[in-house]
């Protein structure tokens, strides 16, 4: 059977879900966490190998040559030197649409948590404001309806448009805006727009695009200057779309009423990073695409792809 190394499957598999469907496979060797400096002593002869966010660098290929396939339990190859990977043989695949869903999901939850701060308001309770309040209820934040709001939404592909299908179920407008426009997607309530105009005309802003060189920092006090007055930014998709300084001086002047996200620029989160210190702000820690279900599907997607490389007709593959 084929030797297959798992360098670091806690997140994906913290025990709630099966490996059966790699284990059919070949011999899996499971590891949770892999540093650098055990990842070549864990790959060892291994042909094939799946990670996470473990970097495999031109060094770690160098050292394991019998390597001829990685698969990636996620969306993102940014640990892998793609340049190496490419010039050694070696496919790399990856899993491009298990979270659509998930991640939709939870950027409407922090779209509702912004326009309603429930978890604050139930806090509010459980420390005795509402049994202290002389009137039936209370808000100690402004509610906010979304109905015949629009929202902005930067990268329209399977996630963005699937943000854009739940917001429309809320009645909002939608702006799009994404390096190939396709029209069959407009309607009354959906078009194409430049990112100009969707910074000036957006009341919510929503953040799904890849990390490109063209994308790093696009949200920065040049662009928040053109957002309006009071704009309400979301990112669930990389943290460094977004220069997090300009963004506290947004929410602490006022110019940005509010920000929830998902992802900051390096992760986990550091003691210093601007936000922490910023006004009217929720910071996840970058679990939007972690449901039960989603992360079924990286396994399940993962299986497919090495059956398919076996089988000489690679799927998935991101270093053609």
């Amino acid at each position: 059977m084929k030797k297959i190394v798992i360098l670091d499957g806690l997140k994906v598999n913290p025990g709630d879900l099966s490996w059966d469907a790699l284990k059919a496979i070949g011999d899996v060797t499971i590891y949770d966490r892999t540093t650098q400096e055990e990842v070549v002593d864990r790959i060892g002869d291994a042909e094939i190998i799946f990670v996470n966010k473990t970097y495999i660098k031109r060094s770690t290929l160098e050292a394991c040559p019998n390597l001829k396939f990685i698969g990636t339990l996620s969306t993102g190859f940014n640990v892998i030197d793609i340049d190496a990977t490419r010039e050694a043989g070696i496919v790399v695949s990856n899993v491009p649409t298990y979270g659509t869903e998930a991640v939709a999901q939870f950027t409407l939850a922090l779209l509702l948590e912004l326009c309603h701060h429930i978890g604050e308001h139930s806090a509010s309770v459980f420390k005795g404001q509402w049994q202290n309040s002389i009137d039936y209820c209370y808000w100690n934040y402004p509610l906010i309806e979304l109905t015949g709001k629009t929202i902005g939404i930067i990268g329209f592909g399977t996630i963005g448009r699937k943000v854009g299908a739940l917001a429309q179920a809320f009645g909002m407008n939608i702006l799009a805006y994404s390096r190939t426009a396709d029209k069959s997607f407009e309607n009354e309530h959906c078009k194409f727009v430049s990112l100009d105009e969707l910074l000036a005309n957006s009341d919510v802003i929503s953040l799904h695009c890849p990390l490109t060189s063209a994308t790093e920092g696009m949200i920065d006090k040049h662009a928040i200057q053109k957002m309006k007055d009071g704009v309400l930014l979301l990112n669930s998709s990389r943290g460094q779309l977004i220069v997090e300084e300009d963004l506290r001086e947004a929410l602490d002047s006022g110019k940005v009423a509010g920000a929830a996200v998902d992802v900051v620029s390096k992760e986990p989160i550091q003691a210093e990073n601007p936000l922490l210190k910023a006004k009217n702000i929720i910071i996840t820690p970058h679990i939007a695409w972690a449901p039960k279900e989603a992360r079924g599907r990286i396994i399940e997607t993962a299986a497919e792809n090495l059956k398919a490389f076996l089988a000489g007709k690679p799927v998935n593959q991101v270093n053609l």
